[in-house]
């Protein structure tokens, strides 16, 4: 069976590399950027770097600076009545996981019209995005990067997925000078995204030699580097090692999937506006633990990644040690480890597991779960 490899044609990565982009943006042609962030990080300085790059190379721009941490319909929405009143030819996204979602959104429906509830699922559009200039804040998501996004519905209070090869960026910049000095907590939260994604990406059954490779290098790496840069956000070396891990583990999920890990976690965002990199974390070893039971082979794999001792184990201990391990890195960078801690109750429980059943995440998993032992899964951790 032939494999499709999707990544954007062009990816700048590396200390200074935001200076660097500005020539490439130029000769794109393009005239006036669409620039997509949140009120963070205009306040904070770092739009203004990026739109110094843009002003260095004779470009024009226009700010929607209104996305919410966790991008809903009406942010897309309202970004694309903006667009449409401000001569733009192309968006610049600024920042991590919920202003690169919300340019997807804005960029797909500028191009295929209809409500972006439209589109949730995979493949759902005909053309592609407006082009997209993707300066990536924070190293975790992998939304710079890869076919997927995710916007909340608030009418239904449901997280959208979002699978579209069609919301694929033009340039991807991963600069970790414009991540340095980020909150420990937001640190911890996106590098055990990255984590997750790595591990889910390694045990689909979509795997393949690359992403396999890809996703045990981000493992390797984020054990490594992630407790050093969650303990002084200052650490150059840790940042940059980082984006490593975000970048490969990416690389993984974009092209062999996720798991019910990300289905979960997509709903306490949805109903309860959770940082997704907490759900993540501590929905982790607890889905692992459940694909472990039915397919423990490749967690010998991601045991010798983690720096565990494999020699002389089986496949079920491999397996054991690296859902402790997973908890351990989640307490040393300081995750909750019950969701009760943040405001989920026993009475949504049925809710977030029926739709979990539905996201698009679902089907990437090993071993596909009951409505009931969804909810079995919530209470270990509730």
């Amino acid at each position: 069976m032939g494999r499709v490899f999707y990544v954007p044609s062009t990816n700048l990565m590396g200390i200074g590399c935001l200076n660097e982009v500005g020539p490439f943006i130029r000769d794109l042609g393009f005239k006036k950027a669409f620039v997509v962030t949140d009120k963070f990080l205009s306040k904070c300085g770092i739009v203004d770097k990026v739109l110094s790059v843009l002003e260095s190379v004779g470009i024009d721009y226009q700010v929607f600076d209104e996305v919410k941490p966790n991008p809903t319909t009406t942010n897309v929405h309202d970004g694309v009545a903006n667009y449409q009143d401000s001569d733009c030819d192309f968006i610049v996204s600024v920042g991590g996981g919920s202003p690169q979602d919300a340019a997807k959104g804005i960029g797909l429906v500028l191009t295929n019209g209809g409500h972006v509830r439209e589109f949730e699922g995979v493949g759902k559009t005909r053309n592609k995005s407006v082009p997209i200039v993707a300066i990536n804040t924070t190293a975790g998501t992998s939304a710079e990067y890869t076919i997927n996004y995710v916007i909340t519905d608030e009418e239904r209070q449901v997280k959208m997925v979002m699978v579209d090869k069609n919301s694929l960026v033009t340039i991807s910049v991963n600069d970790p000078e414009l991540m340095v000095g980020k909150p420990a907590d937001l640190t911890a939260a996106t590098g055990m995204d990255a984590l997750t994604h790595a591990i889910e990406a390694i045990v689909t059954p979509g795997a393949f030699p690359v992403t396999d490779a890809t996703a045990l290098a981000a493992v390797e790496t984020v054990f490594n580097y992630l407790p050093r840069a969650v303990k002084d956000g200052h650490d150059i070396e840790a940042r940059e090692q980082m984006v490593y891990v975000m970048f490969l583990a990416g690389i993984a999920f974009n092209n062999a999937g996720l798991g019910f890990v990300h289905a979960m976690a997509h709903q306490l965002g949805g109903v309860y506006d959770l940082p997704h990199g907490v759900c993540n974390a501590m929905l982790l070893p607890i889905v692992e633990l459940e694909n472990a039971k039915r397919d423990p082979q490749k967690f010998r794999a991601i045991a010798k990644a983690a720096g565990l001792e494999v020699a002389g184990k089986t496949d079920e201990q491999c397996a054991e040690d690296v859902i402790e391990a997973i908890k351990s890195l989640s307490k040393e960078v300081g995750i909750p480890s019950k969701l009760s801690q943040l405001g989920v109750t026993e009475i949504d429980l049925e809710k977030l597991a029926e739709n979990s059943l539905r996201d698009a995440c679902a089907p990437g998993n090993p071993f596909q779960p009951t409505k009931e032992e969804v909810v079995e899964m919530f209470k270990e951790i509730l």
